[in-house]
């Protein structure tokens, strides 16, 4: 990426296979990160922070493999995170070495609160590592992004002079993260703007924001942070992240494209500039949101903006009765233009593999022979029990067959009884990583309850089920269900999911897939890390 400080467009930070993925239970797997940052390189994000090096073993592979599979020349900046020590400087240095444009970006608290109880460190003793530690990761790439952590909650005065000297250091970037979600648009707007004002060689550098939802304001003081300078907004797909989560992506583009003439002169053009303020490609905009749905775990909710269920649907007489003569009257936006289409194109059972693959590319899948197959296989159970297969079925079946975590254990039957005057019984057969063909039956409150003690009688991993929920694909009693559970083992959550018009055996499938994620990370040790990384972990979840 060509270096300037006052670029005429907004640059996307990308962070949700670092930052997102820190939500409780959206534990992915390297295939699934890669996948996904395949998906971000489509969608046009600028930058891809793609973990932290440090963090465990599995993050800094991950990072590796997308900066040798998606840092190309013509794609996007790759960059991991790491804190102001040399120990994490030097393991995003060497995890981001593949990637044809590569980015460090480090940090260190700033605020009174952090320093005295977190770091133990005065402000003194911080204004010293922070330029020495952007200086050593500018040895090893000329773009460096530093974030002073808890800006929002920092003493102006100090922040402004830490600022200038990692500015002077070699910093390219100054990120100012609103950690806790704590700022209001007004106040963060006006730190911005303190930050334009104030730091003398801020002319060095592009501004960036960061900030958490816990409010619900992130994307509103992201928009102000804009009308005052910022010129890079992290995000991630769906608003995912720790607690409340991040500024989502799809609400800052499709903000700033809609009310683009009003964004337009915050941007040096003029208001009736056609320009795109981003380089996203929104058509691609719904699609990654389903693939980051599907591979976390994480739902997204009817009512959420852009990409839910419901952005754009009409159930009263009035609006129904105005979309339908003129759809400006009560939508501000087309659905196609995130990649959502009405168009719905039927197969059905007597539809051929030429069919198959052909609508599948036409939505955007291009899948390797071994992964069509699979999903054709699907796709013809599917249609023996259902007349009509839709597109949204399509895309579920392809998630599901082609999208899943290793499989360890296998599941190869399950079989229910149950009733209104009957115990519920369940009996499962179960293939172990070993071959070994297993088989076990249990009772239980309910059907899905007897299912999961009867795996958990096969598959003796401790956990304790957390949440359970199921969503129709489609209308319809023969609609596919799609079912993801989450799972805890120890400090760590971790999900399953699976779709099946038969929502009893999505439900055992979901389960075994979550027990193979659980079971794939003891197995590769990534529970067990080291005391330094379990601490670099927690620290870098607050930025």
């Amino acid at each position: 990426m060509k270096f300037d400080s006052n670029p005429d467009r907004i640059i996307i930070f990308d962070t949700t296979l670092r930052d997102g993925e820190q939500s409780p239970g959206a534990t992915l797997n390297v295939d699934e990160k890669i996948a996904i940052a395949r998906q971000l390189a489509r969608l046009g994000v600028d930058v891809i922070e793609a973990g932290f090096a440090f963090a465990s073993p599995g993050d800094f592979e991950a990072i590796n493999k997308i900066a040798q599979l998606v840092g190309t020349e013509d794609g996007p900046v790759i960059c991991s995170l790491a804190r102001a020590s040399q120990g994490d400087i030097k393991a995003a240095a060497e995890a981001i070495a593949p990637a044809y444009h590569q980015r460090i970006h480090t940090f260190i608290a700033t605020s009174d609160i952090h320093l005295e109880y977190k770091l133990r460190k005065s402000r003194q003793e911080v204004l010293k590592i922070a330029p020495e530690m952007v200086a050593y990761a500018k040895s090893f790439t000329d773009d460096i992004e530093f974030s002073p952590e808890d800006a929002g909650r920092s003493d102006p005065e100090f922040l402004y002079e830490i600022l200038e000297a990692v500015i002077d250091a070699g910093a390219t970037t100054i990120n100012i993260p609103d950690t806790v979600g704590y700022t209001t648009p007004s106040e963060f707007g006006g730190l911005i703007k303190g930050i334009s004002e104030n730091v003398r060689n801020i002319d060095r550098a592009i501004i960036s924001v960061h900030g958490h939802n816990d409010l619900g304001l992130a994307v509103a003081n992201f928009l102000e942070a804009v009308q005052n300078g910022a010129r890079q907004l992290e995000c991630t797909i769906n608003g995912i992240g720790e607690r409340a989560g991040n500024a989502a992506l799809e609400e800052l583009v499709m903000a700033m494209h809609v009310r683009r003439k009003f964004y337009n002169p915050f941007l040096g053009r003029p208001a009736e500039s056609e320009a795109p303020l981003t380089h996203i490609n929104t058509q691609e905009i719904y699609k990654t949101s389903r693939l980051v749905s599907n591979l976390t775990g994480m739902f997204v909710q009817p009512n959420k903006a852009i990409v839910g269920a419901n952005a754009f649907s009409h159930e009263s007489g009035i609006h129904q009765d105005g979309v339908l003569k003129n759809k400006l009257t009560y939508e501000i936006m087309d659905a196609q233009l995130i990649g959502l289409t009405d168009n719905q194109i039927v197969l059905g059972k007597h539809s051929g593999r030429n069919a198959f693959r052909t609508r599948l590319k036409e939505l955007g899948y291009e899948l390797a022979d071994q992964e069509l197959n699979k999903a054709f296989v699907r796709f013809k159970e599917i249609a023996d029990k259902k007349k009509e297969i839709t597109d949204w079925d399509l895309e579920s079946i392809v998630n599901d067959e082609t999208q899943q975590p290793p499989e360890l254990f296998r599941l190869e039957m399950v079989q229910v009884s149950a009733g209104s005057n009957a115990q519920p019984t369940a009996t499962v057969k179960l293939r172990t990583p070993t071959g070994e063909e297993l088989m076990d039956a249990a009772i239980g409150t309910g059907p899905v309850d007897a299912v999961y003690r009867a795996i958990n009688r096969v598959v003796d991993v401790p956990n304790k089920l957390i949440e359970f929920s199921v969503q129709s694909v489609t209308a319809g009693i023969d609609a596919i269900g799609e079912v993801t559970i989450r799972l805890k083992h120890e400090e760590r959550i971790f999900s399953g999911r699976s779709a099946n018009t038969d929502v009893i055996v999505a439900s055992a499938q979901a389960y075994v897939n979550a027990l193979n994620r659980l079971y794939d990370a003891l197995q590769t040790g990534d529970i067990n890390r080291t005391h330094a990384q379990r601490e670099a972990g927690k620290e870098a979840a607050s930025v």
